[in-house]
């Protein structure tokens, strides 16, 4: 595939290593594969046949916005994120015990079938703790520091650990709705190679136990040109808006939180979950 060309490049915080007491695997193999999930269905109605409006959807929402509309926003903004910073090496020690396990951490594609064109199955997983906005108990219940941490987030809609294989270039692609934001809390950073984000026309950089708040219907894509693995812990929120955009932004997000394909999702979750406790009998 032919490179193409990148805009400068913003560093928004230096990576610094993790503390010699909390080694990082390089990689993990998986010892069993859970049988393989039913596919899920297509993408909801509302986004399927609603591409033509979901660009006056976010003009609406954008106008309505209490915060920035720029690509990458600014974390102080979030006051919240300053307690899940203070408590990122519990979060982190808690990825590493579950999220770094293959079983345990299903490709994204296993679960949401609208990633299958994103990036490869094994390129991408995923370890579920919030799916908009259900909560995913089992996973919930192994990661209490986390759980905690995401419960004080205001307008939490989603949030799991996002787990990028190295080598891995995920295309560009576009969030949903304007109505969300996303988070994303460095937990483990490669530090032999290059590890980064386009968002819009910026490029940033992640950093162990910095957050990075962006707005992923700007066009975006990721690379982990490294030998390591990168895990974030990814969230998203509703985006504090006035009216009329709190009215448009709810209605995107219900229908798209009771469609089939988010359903679908939440049962290939409990599915994936079931049949790693029978392997683990």
């Amino acid at each position: 595939m032919a490179s193409k060309s990148l805009p400068p490049v913003t560093v928004l915080a230096q990576s610094r290593p993790s503390p010699p007491d909390a080694p990082v695997p390089q990689h993990i193999e998986a010892s069993a594969q859970p049988p393989t999930l039913a596919p899920a269905r297509d993408r909801p109605i509302i986004i399927r046949y609603g591409k033509h409006l979901r660009g006056a959807f976010d003009r609406l929402i954008g106008g309505s916005s209490l915060v920035s509309n720029e690509p990458v926003l600014d974390m102080r903004d979030f006051a919240w994120t300053c307690a899940l910073r203070r408590q990122w090496r519990a979060i982190r020690d808690e990825a590493l015990t579950v999220a770094l396990d293959r079983r345990a951490a299903p490709s994204l594609s296993e679960v949401s079938p609208d990633h299958r064109a994103i990036a490869a199955p094994e390129a991408w997983r995923s370890f579920f703790l919030h799916g908009y906005g259900y909560p995913i108990a089992e996973n919930l219940a192994r990661c209490p520091a986390t759980a905690r941490a995401v419960t004080e987030i205001p307008g939490l809609v989603s949030a799991f650990f996002s787990i990028l294989a190295p080598g891995t270039h995920i295309p560009a692609h576009r969030g949903v709705t304007k109505g969300l934001i996303t988070c994303h809390l460095g937990l483990i950073v490669p530090q032999d190679g290059d590890a980064r984000m386009r968002v819009g026309d910026r490029v940033v950089r992640w950093a162990e136990g910095e957050t990075l708040v962006f707005d992923d219907t700007y066009d975006h894509e990721v690379w982990n040109d490294s030998t390591s693995t990168r895990v974030v812990l990814l969230i998203q929120f509703e985006r504090p808006l006035a009216q009329p955009g709190k009215w448009i932004a709810d209605l995107v997000l219900g229908a798209v939180r009771r469609s089939a394909f988010v359903q679908e999702a939440r049962a290939n979750i409990h599915a994936w979950n079931r049949a790693i406790s029978a392997l683990d009998t």
